[in-house]
């Protein structure tokens, strides 16, 4: 189960990494693996935690924050963002 295929089957979630020009492979959920891994998913129906989404576009490095709405049952995520920083910016 991978986090990041399951948000980009969610239009608003494209329509974000549009808005900042950032393909879909240059994204990374921070501790991805740590909210997969947690011994206690199985048992859940519905995980709802804050993550942080690193992102590299042709505009620079941003970090996306947010709480990632995740149906374990049904595999849908969805991500409600809630800010954003940009933390590096392009050369010219």
């Amino acid at each position: 189960m991978n986090l990041k295929e399951l948000l980009l089957n969610g239009q608003s979630f494209l329509a974000l990494l549009k808005e900042f020009a950032i393909e879909a492979k240059d994204i990374i959920i921070q501790d991805e693996s740590v909210l997969l891994n947690d011994p206690n998913l199985a048992q859940r129906e519905i995980l709802k935690e804050t993550i942080c989404i690193e992102a590299k576009g042709k505009n620079g490095v941003f970090n996306f924050f947010g709480i990632l709405h995740f149906n374990i049952l049904n595999k849908l995520a969805v991500f409600e963002m809630q800010g954003f920083e940009q933390v590096d910016r392009p050369v010219n």
